[in-house]
C-alpha cells in the first residue's frame, strides 16, 4: 500500500485532478476533506490547509471510511 500511495502522491503533486485519482469532495462527517483513489478499494483523505498545501489525513478502505 505504501508503494501505491507514493505513486498516487506523485500524480497528485503533478496534477491533483489527474483522472486516475478520481479526486472529489466528501459529504457528511468527512465534508471538510477530499478523497483520492489509491487502489480499487483504498482511498486517501486529505484537506487543503492553504492554497498550495494539502494535508493527508487517513488511508483506509472505502467500506471502513464510508460506513
Amino acid at each position: 500500500m505504501r508503494i501505491q500511495f507514493k505513486k498516487r502522491l506523485k500524480l497528485f503533486i503533478e496534477d491533483p485532478h489527474y483522472p486516475l485519482l478520481e479526486n472529489h469532495s466528501l459529504h457528511g462527517e468527512w465534508r471538510k476533506f477530499r478523497s483520492i483513489n489509491i487502489t480499487g478499494n483504498y482511498r486517501a483523505l486529505y484537506r487543503y490547509i492553504s492554497d498550495d498545501v494539502a494535508e493527508f489525513f487517513i488511508i483506509d478502505t472505502h467500506n471502513n471510511l464510508y460506513e
